[in-house]
C-alpha cells in the first residue's frame, strides 16, 4: 500500500459571493493583451489571436474590498505592476467548447488583478525566455469574491477601474476586450481540456502601472463587487 511521503498542500480557494461556500481552484490561466488600448501602450496594434500565460494555483488571494488583503512586497522586482481584469470561473469542464455554448461552462464572474513583476518580464521577453518568474509569483493573483452566473449582471459592457491610493488609474469597459468571453473559453479549451475549479484572467484594459511598498489597491467591475489589496 502507497501512502504520500508528507501532507498535501491545501487546495487554493477563493470566496463565493453570498455563501460561506468556497471556489476550489485547480489552475489558472490568463489571457494577454486583450484590450486594444492596453495592447498599443505595451507596444502591439493588431487584433492577434490570444495568447495564453498560467499562474500556479496558489498564487489566488482571496480579497474581498471589506477585509481586504495584505501582501509583502515581492522579491526580485522594482517595478511592480497592476492589472486589473474580469475574471472568469469554469464550472463545467470541456475540450473544443464551442462559442456558442461556452457559457453553460461558466460558474461565475470576479473581479481580479494580474500583479506583474515587470522588470522581469521585460528582461526575460528580450531574451526570448518565458515570462514565468514575472507572472507567477507568490500572492500575484488577487480575486474578489466570485458572483454565482444567477448573480450577475450584464457583464459584457460592464465598467472596470483600479485606483491606487484612491487615485483611479483604470478605468474601461468590458465591451473593449478584444476577445469575448465565449471566445476566450472557445480558444483556450482548444489546447487543453477546461475543468471545474479553472479561473481565466481575461486580459486587462489600459493604465497599467507601478505599485510601491505601502500602497492600497482597490479596484472592481460593476455588477462583480470589489476588491482590495495593501502592498507591504
Amino acid at each position: 500500500m502507497t501512502a504520500l511521503a508528507f501532507p498535501p498542500a491545501p487546495i487554493p480557494s477563493v470566496a463565493i459571493a453570498g455563501t460561506q461556500d468556497r471556489f476550489p481552484v485547480r489552475r489558472i490561466f490568463c489571457v494577454g493583451r486583450n484590450y486594444a488600448e492596453h495592447a498599443r501602450e505595451m507596444g502591439m496594434d493588431d487584433r492577434e489571436p490570444p495568447f495564453f500565460f498560467t499562474k500556479p494555483a496558489d498564487a489566488v488571494l482571496d480579497c474581498g474590498v471589506e477585509a481586504g488583503a495584505q501582501i509583502p512586497y515581492p522579491p526580485l522586482t522594482a517595478n511592480l505592476h497592476h492589472e486589473i481584469e474580469l475574471v472568469i470561473a469554469i464550472g463545467k469542464g470541456g475540450a473544443d467548447i464551442p462559442i456558442d455554448t461556452a457559457l453553460d461552462h461558466v460558474f461565475g464572474y470576479a473581479a481580479g488583478i494580474d500583479l506583474t513583476r515587470r522588470d522581469l518580464q521585460n528582461a526575460a521577453k528580450d531574451k526570448g525566455r518565458p515570462w514565468d518568474w514575472g507572472k507567477g509569483f507568490d500572492n500575484s493573483a488577487p480575486c474578489a469574491p466570485i458572483m454565482p452566473l444567477s448573480q450577475c449582471g450584464d457583464i459584457t459592457a460592464a465598467r472596470i477601474w483600479l485606483a491606487v491610493d484612491g487615485t483611479v488609474r483604470q478605468d474601461s469597459t468590458t465591451a473593449e476586450m478584444i476577445w469575448a468571453v465565449p471566445e476566450v473559453i472557445a480558444i483556450a479549451s482548444q489546447s487543453v481540456a477546461l475543468v471545474a475549479g479553472d479561473l481565466i484572467f481575461t486580459g486587462t484594459p489600459a493604465g497599467v502601472g507601478a505599485i510601491t511598498r505601502g500602497q492600497v489597491v482597490t479596484g472592481g467591475i460593476d455588477g462583480l463587487g470589489e476588491l482590495a489589496v495593501r502592498v507591504g
